[in-house]
């Protein structure tokens, strides 16, 4: 099987959540005894220039007819020129995170040059239950060729925290989508209770993004109590999650949301935006005082208020965080499932 991921999908200065799922795919399935040949395609994904789009075209070219592909979307949804030709003598499959265009910002026409792709494909593979339905509902998919693989979740040591209330955590690349400009406009609103708040992600992909959040800090004085710490991998990204009460996911979009779960895992109750799987990846551990509207900064203040203000609510989402831990599916199970699309069946257990 051959896999074409983004160029920096081993790159410990850009982590993201696309990234760790295409690693614990690729390396489960060479676990299982099935040969996976990577190939990094560097560039601007899903926006690429004619060197990428070029390279892409050489990579696939050069397969022998009917082998197995398997594409993360970024590389593959927005060139349907280079990749519906090659559909009909290659056994492709699509594995989305996102579907494109659903990022603010996001320039326009991705939806349009995403649904050739996804139809010419003999598969395709979503993240999350809101995403096959997405997909298959703007694209008029054969919901037969949709399978699902939720992510799974590494298990983790329960994090001792810090008083139960005031340290924040929200783990994600900088960026409108993330929703960290609502953060500190919801922080800002209750300044006057004790926290700190750690902002934890690459912010490469959104420079001037990051840089208006600076200024916006130092304008506010908060500097000091909202720290953008960069991008944090491996222990260094366990050593955040050890020290958190609270992780705080104010996404304006979201798949799935894997740091929830890697929250949850953990025993961090979360604070979340109602959107996309964000709900799912939550499930029995969902708070309603702390599940907010999406792209509501008033919502979200109130949350944020109730959570350092509430001792009993604060306990209660302790104790279904430490419950959901108990429930999070391993990275096996979503092995199984990208195996079993790949082979063009359906784990037994979804049958």
């Amino acid at each position: 099987m051959h896999l074409l991921v983004p160029g920096d999908v081993d790159d410990p200065l850009r982590p993201s959540g696309g990234n760790a799922y295409d690693r614990r795919i690729r390396d489960g399935l060479r676990r299982t005894g099935r040969p996976v040949h990577q190939v990094t395609l560097p560039g601007d994904w899903p926006e690429p220039g004619p060197a990428s789009c070029a390279r892409l075209a050489r990579e696939l070219a050069a397969l022998p007819d009917g082998a197995t592909v398997l594409l993360d979307g970024l590389v593959a949804c927005a060139v349907p020129e280079v990749l519906v030709p090659e559909a009909a003598r290659l056994d492709v499959v699509v594995l989305v995170h996102l579907p494109l265009g659903e990022e603010p910002g996001a320039p326009a026409g991705l939806p349009e040059r995403e649904g050739p792709v996804l139809r010419a494909a003999r598969a395709v593979i979503a993240t999350s239950p809101w995403t096959a339905d997405r997909l298959a509902g703007r694209h008029r998919l054969d919901p037969a060729a949709v399978h699902v693989a939720v992510p799974g979740t590494a298990p983790a040591e329960i994090a001792p925290g810090t008083d139960g209330a005031g340290s924040l955590l929200s783990v994600g690349s900088l960026g409108p989508t993330k929703g960290h400009d609502l953060l500190v406009d919801a922080l800002t609103a209750v300044r006057e209770h004790d926290w700190r708040c750690r902002i934890v992600g690459p912010e490469r992909r959104s420079p001037g993004f990051g840089a208006a959040l600076r200024r916006t800090l130092g304008e506010r004085g908060l500097e000091r109590r909202i720290i953008l710490a960069g991008p944090r991998s491996g222990a260094a990204l366990d050593a955040e999650y050890a020290v958190a009460d609270l992780l705080v996911a104010p996404s304006r979009v979201e798949s799935y949301g894997m740091v929830v779960t890697e929250a949850l895992a953990r025993g961090i109750p979360v604070l979340a935006g109602r959107t996309g799987g964000l709900p799912d990846a939550l499930g029995e551990a969902a708070v309603p005082e702390l599940l907010v509207p999406t792209g509501d900064p008033a919502g979200l203040t109130t949350a944020l208020r109730r959570w350092l203000t509430d001792p009993g609510l604060r306990q209660r989402a302790r104790e279904l965080a430490l419950a959901r831990r108990d429930t999070l599916r391993g990275w096996d199970l979503a092995v199984a499932e990208v195996d079993a699309a790949l082979a063009g069946t359906r784990p037994a257990a979804l049958r």
